[in-house]
């Protein structure tokens, strides 16, 4: 084995989902991953944790969903006690077809997400942590040899954690100030209001309500959105390339939306419930460690001298105790590229210019 997947194995379990003796760990692996998962169980043999292993695929859930008539009951009480239960929840993507499920109707699966609402957020209240094992398909979607696509994968996933969290700081306490965030850029002119909202020191860790393997980013929950934004990162959306999505913003909900290609993809994002027309995140990437855009979210929305926005569900780390944010069974982050021509402000002092952090 690769010794680099151990090293993956041991920040996940140590410094991302920080397991300890006795937790009751559902570790949710993809078919390709079966190597991590191996050094992921053995970590949780050696520090006393009782382990769960269930299997992952688009290929079954593609089955699952076109054989389905589509009235799916809500909340299996089987599937929402396996997460009541769970101290900890681990996802170890890595797919064969990162595609599997394009030819899903898009009313079945609005369908599934919605009947899955109190299961979702069941998960979501357990210790979890989602990354990806490098495999070949994943390379294939980054357009990268396999051996390439793992010196990228582990240059993002095995980082100085602690080192870049002291970094993140810094911009964690200028969002926990600020009211208001402009991004301007040559296509993009949009304002969002912060203020009463706590933003999110993403540095892989639960430690830090961070839940992703790699991350790097500070997040927060704005509203009250004004304005158009371009996101001219490519990325594919349940199954479908999408490029070049504008969203016009007034009174913090969508009001036009074009894209130049994979439009059906974002109305249908759009029609999910009334929360999805509105944000759920602002991120800002500050992973240098991500050299490259790869076509998956889990690394792209990382990479310094991004920005993304999420249509949908708002999360909970990010709001005052007992005040509800935006509510949505979909939460679907788009990218914009700010390495030239823009600049990001909070209450009117330019934090990041040209993709670069005033104080670097």
């Amino acid at each position: 084995m690769d010794e680099r997947v151990r090293e993956h194995a041991e920040v996940l379990v140590d410094w991302s989902a920080r397991v300890e003796a006795g937790d009751d760990v559902v570790l949710s692996v993809g078919p390709d991953a079966h190597e991590l998962a191996v050094a992921v169980a053995e970590a949780l043999g050696e520090r006393g944790a009782n382990l769960l292993a269930t299997y992952s695929s688009g290929e079954i859930t593609r089955a699952y969903l076109r054989a389905h008539d589509g009235d799916f009951d809500e909340n299996p009480d089987h599937e929402h006690a396996l997460f009541e239960h769970a101290d900890v929840y681990l996802s170890l993507g890595g797919g064969r077809n990162t595609s599997a499920t394009a030819d899903v109707s898009s009313e079945t699966r609005r369908a599934y997400n919605n009947a899955r609402t109190e299961i979702r957020e069941t998960r979501l209240g357990t210790r979890w942590v989602s990354t990806v094992h490098p495999t070949r398909s994943l390379a294939q979607q980054a357009n990268m040899a396999y051996e390439e696509y793992r010196e990228f994968a582990y240059d993002a996933i095995l980082r100085d954690w602690e080192s870049l969290a002291d970094e993140m700081a810094r911009l964690k306490t200028l969002l926990d100030d600020g009211s208001e965030v402009r991004l301007v850029s040559q296509e993009t002119d949009l304002t969002m209001n912060i203020e009463g909202r706590t933003a999110v020191n993403s540095a892989a860790s639960v430690a830090y309500d961070s839940h992703n393997l790699p991350s790097g980013e500070v997040f927060t929950a704005p509203y009250a959105t004004e304005g158009s934004v371009t996101f001219d990162v490519p990325m594919t959306l349940r199954g479908e390339p999408v490029r070049n999505v504008r969203l016009e913003f007034e009174d913090g909900e969508v009001v036009d939306f074009d894209a130049e290609q994979g439009e059906d993809v974002i109305d249908e994002i759009l029609e999910t419930d009334d929360g999805a027309r509105r944000l759920g995140e602002l991120g800002i990437g500050m992973n240098r460690g991500i050299d490259r855009y790869t076509d998956n979210i889990l690394f792209d929305e990382k990479m310094g001298e991004t920005v993304h926005l999420a249509l949908g569900r708002a999360y909970d780390a990010n709001l005052p105790e007992g005040e509800s944010g935006n509510d949505s069974a979909v939460h679907v982050d788009l990218i914009t590229d700010v390495s030239e021509d823009s600049r990001l402000e909070i209450d009117g002092e330019v934090v990041q210019r040209d993709g670069q952090f005033r104080w670097e």
